[in-house]
């Protein structure tokens, strides 16, 4: 049975991949044994011994993420019944009636029942199944419609009771058979069908009868001249028993390209590979889905490329803009489809009324030409299933906002998610307007231009158009318009991003709306769903599945697994929402959630960071659903790195919304991840806002806090006069606070930049202060790491045998207590005093230890400065391989991080290597 499932679900999507998954959900639904993945192999297995003869059948591949079964054109029963009735159309709609009974005859008789009646059907493939009933039904009714026209009206009645036995809802078939009977002469049979039809109908859908139905029963009841040998027309389609006459027109609807269309020509090549792919098939009907957010050229690449391809569709191009989200309200199906059937020449009053005739007769019309279909602003999958083709060699391409999954799945429409532009192409979509001359004069304003713009097409026409608007204004004016994101809207008025934009936001539920208006709260730029949790007030399962349906619509990015993101013109939008829609005490509470948890999310993990650093007393956490903290130190590691950047914007929104406390204290805490790593412009920044949030509310420990750290910042960037005023204010507070600890740690810095001034005994002075602190307060951390800052400056001073014995009983404390960062420091200052007294392979190989150690913390800043002392120690051996490969490794490093230290590394090398770095 599973094998036969198996060959059912890949004959029915020949020369296609078909995921793993989707045939594991085949075989056994939603009830998958552990060991699905397995017992599917074995069914391939298997299926390829039967279908070889017991010998393995190179028809199954295997292919990337699922299987693929190789089918030659005609070898399915089902690809033979396409062309056959594709054929008896062509012949119908030619009047050709002889012709089409003899291919739809020859059509019909391939069947012998249902399609896999034997076996159990999940939803996926029962859909299928379905689709393939539809053709066969079709293909019964135009054969019924071809043996009324040669004067059969007997056989015509015996199929089509035996049809509508089985599916009593198809009106084509009632008045086919109403015809059928009339014709036999047996009148009151054929009044009775209508009656019958009229309670089936009532009983089963509680509509009547279509009013050409009732017409027809009107004619049959008062014998109408010219009904047996030329009836009228009937409800579902052509009349019973004539064929339609030709089709004249050529649709021709594309509406006029875009001028200037630029780049997209990864997706070009895309629909040109599904052209050609569907192009192999004559009765496959190939789907592609564009989606993407609002404003970023779905229309302008659909329709760029089918005026680019019409060509290869010779009976032409139907199009229709769905509208569906416009504000006026989106085209009904029916309606478009009506649209359609009159572009393709069918009177206006023969379209029929019954919304399954009419899908009927569009298939009909569709399944033996070869024509481009382009709906346009699709609302979601509902609204274009009845407008696609049942079969035949025609393409759909699909544009909208929602990712339109549904038919991914069910229709097999390939997807394509349409990004924003290249900053290259969105330099070229502005010369194409503007003139390259014009920019050329203006470069930097160009670039501030598109980054404002966001790289968004409709954004940068927009711009383009009040630049060519106003030619007296420079690109530098227009530029500073677009600077704050609170302007950016404004200044894009004329081309209503705003409005553009409602129309999703209105597409939206109305807790899916609710949570993307407080995600404007949110600093950016991404966040995760445990973010989005604390913003809406709930757990993180419940705001789940609203992120889906923003993700769905384009109004949210899942731009990597688990991390959401806005373009910045709809962050703006949705910032201005939640101004304009939230009640201020809800902004207030939504931030104060929000700060809560990026606070007690990075306050764990800087203690597994740095467990060295004495520990602040964070804000008290909110009462919130179950918190998931980071346990280890490479979860620490993977957090900050994840939310590096948001907590730099989240320290600055939280100090200007007036919680200060958590401003502070979450930049000391992303102080632990910075600082190893070299990133000193941004401890720089995010300091600076701690400080003066601290000292708005007078708070004396995060001052004193904020200033030691900030004055490590400019020590790193090289302003030490300023870095000396922090240190001494941090001093002051932390005696002012009674903090021995504090106090020695700002002594520990001070040192550090004595040093560096050349004031080395000042700095074994503030080294021996602060060795007496950490005594006294006991914190053996603290004394162990000064232990090792008084032996480096020993061993600066050629103390060399002093230095090495405060290190070494460093060395023992941080051994003791697993402080391998400052393993790594002390390791570092022994490797100095062993090199100064020639003790070169000792030396060596403790800065191989210490750049091992300080690799493992991540702490890249100190790992580079091992490194160059390392290629020194390298150098005076004689090794000028390893030296140079050191100093390389460090230029690296410093480079990363941006450090100017980079250059005398390179200069190193150039002595070593000239013209080689």
């Amino acid at each position: 049975m599973k094998q036969r499932l198996l060959l059912a679900t890949l004959l029915l999507r020949p020369n296609e991949v078909v995921g793993t998954n989707e045939l594991a959900a085949t075989l056994w639904g939603e009830e998958q044994p552990a060991s699905a993945a397995a017992n599917l192999r074995t069914y391939v297995r298997g299926l390829r011994q039967s279908l070889g003869g017991g010998e393995p059948w190179e028809g199954i591949t295997t292919a990337a993420g699922g299987y693929l079964l190789r089918v030659e054109p005609g070898e399915r029963d089902l690809d033979l019944f396409d062309a056959a009735a594709a054929r008896g159309r062509e012949a119908l709609a030619a009047t050709d009636v002889n012709r089409a009974q003899a291919e739809l005859s020859a059509a019909v008789g391939l069947w012998r029942g249902a399609s896999l009646s034997d076996l159990p059907l999940r939803p996926a493939l029962a859909r299928r199944v379905a689709q393939l009933e539809e053709r066969r039904l079709l293909a019964e009714e135009d054969y019924a419609e071809a043996m009324l026209a040669l004067g059969a009206p007997a056989d015509v009645v015996r199929r089509l009771r035996a049809l509508l036995d089985r599916h009593p809802l198809r009106q084509r078939a009632w008045g086919q058979l109403m015809v059928g009977l009339y014709r036999i002469g047996d009148v009151a049979g054929a009044l009775d069908a209508f009656r019958q039809a009229r309670q089936v109908l009532a009983e089963e859908t509680g509509l009547d009868p279509t009013p050409e139905l009732t017409t027809l029963y009107d004619d049959i009841l008062h014998h109408r001249p010219g009904l047996a040998a030329q009836p009228p027309t009937v409800p579902d389609g052509p009349l019973p028993g004539t064929a339609p006459g030709p089709l004249i027109q050529r649709p021709e609807q594309l509406p006029r390209a875009v001028p200037e269309f630029v780049g997209r020509g990864a997706e070009l090549a895309s629909l040109d590979a599904l052209l050609e792919r569907g192009g192999q098939g004559p009765t496959t009907v190939v789907i592609s889905a564009v989606s993407g957010m609002a404003g970023v050229g779905k229309t302008a690449l659909a329709l760029h490329w089918a005026h680019r391809v019409a060509d290869r569709f010779p009976d032409g191009q139907l199009y229709v803009n769905l509208r569906g989200y416009d504000e006026a309200g989106a085209v009904s199906p029916p309606d478009a489809r009506s649209g359609f059937l009159e572009a393709l020449g069918v009177p206006h009053a023969r379209i029929p009324s019954d919304i399954e005739a009419r899908t009927g007769l569009y298939r009909s019309l569709l399944a033996s030409r070869r024509m481009l279909v382009v709906l346009d602003n699709a609302r979601d999958s509902a609204q274009v299933r009845a407008l696609l083709p049942g079969a035949g060699g025609c393409m759909v391409v699909v544009t909208s906002r929602d990712r339109l999954g549904g038919l991914i799945a069910a229709e097999c429409a390939e997807p394509m998610t349409l990004d924003v532009l290249t900053a290259e192409e969105s330099m070229s979509l502005l010369a194409g307007r503007l003139g390259a001359s014009r920019l050329a004069s203006e470069r930097a304003a160009v670039a501030d231009i598109v980054e404002a713009a966001g790289r968004l097409p409709l954004a940068l026409s927009i711009v383009a158009a009040r630049v060519a608007t106003h030619p007296t204004f420079s690109l530098g004016a227009i530029a500073a318009e677009l600077h704050s994101a609170e302007a950016r809207l404004d200044a894009l008025a004329d081309g209503d991003v705003r409005r553009v934009f409602s129309w999703s936001y209105l597409a939206l539920g109305q807790d899916a709306a609710r949570l993307f208006t407080l995600l404007g709260l949110h600093p950016g730029p991404d966040l995760t769903a445990a973010a989005a949790a604390a913003l809406a007030g709930m757990s993180t399962a419940a705001v789940t599945p609203r992120l889906r349906e923003l993700t769905r619509l384009h109004l949210l990015a899942e731009h990597t697994p688990g991390r959401y993101a806005f373009h910045d013109l709809l962050r703006a939008y949705a910032a201005e929402l939640a101004e304009s829609s939230e009640r201020a005490d809800e902004r207030v509470a939504a931030r104060h959630r929000l700060y809560d948890h990026y606070l007690h999310g990075a306050y764990p993990a800087a203690l597994l960071l740095q467990p060295q650093w004495p520990p602040i007393e964070p804000v008290p956490p909110l009462p919130v659903p179950a918190r998931r903290p980071v346990t280890d130190h490479d979860g620490a590691l993977g957090w900050f790195t994840a939310e590096h950047r948001v907590l730099v914007r989240v320290v600055r929104q939280a100090a200007e919304n007036g919680f200060e406390a958590y401003a502070w204290q979450i930049a000391w805490a992303l102080n632990t991840f910075l600082a190893p790593r070299g990133l000193w412009q941004d401890q720089l920044t995010t300091q600076r806002v701690a400080l003066a949030a601290a000292e708005k509310v007078d708070d004396l420990a995060g001052q004193a806090a904020a200033n030691r750290l900030l004055s490590r910042a400019l020590t790193r960037l090289g302003d030490h006069d300023a870095a000396e005023y922090r240190l001494k204010r941090a001093l002051e507070l932390h005696e002012r606070l009674g903090d021995a600890t504090g106090q020695a740690q700002t002594l520990h810095n001070y040192c550090e930049l004595c040093y560096l001034n050349g004031r080395l005994d000042e700095a074994l002075a503030h080294g021996r202060e602060a060795l007496r602190l950490y005594r006294l307060a006991g914190n053996r951390s603290g004394e162990a790491r000064t232990l090792n800052a008084i032996g480096w400056l020993l061993a600066t001073t050629g103390d060399y045998a002093q230095a090495i014995e405060s290190c070494s009983e460093a060395l023992v404390h941080q051994r003791q207590s697993g402080d391998r960062n400052g393993q790594a420091a002390t390791l570092d200052s022994l490797g100095f005093a062993y090199d100064r007294l020639g003790e070169r392979d000792r030396a060596a190989d403790c800065y191989e230890q210490a750049i091992q150690l300080f690799r493992d913390s991540v702490d890249r800043y100190h790992e580079a400065e091992t490194l160059i002392r390392l290629g020194d120690t390298r150098e005076g051996m004689g090794d000028r391989t390893a030296a140079t490969a050191a100093w390389r490794q460090a230029v690296r490093i410093y480079e990363d991080v941006g450090d100017p230290a980079a250059e005398e590394a390179r200069r190193r090398l150039e002595r070593l290597v000239p013209g080689n770095h």
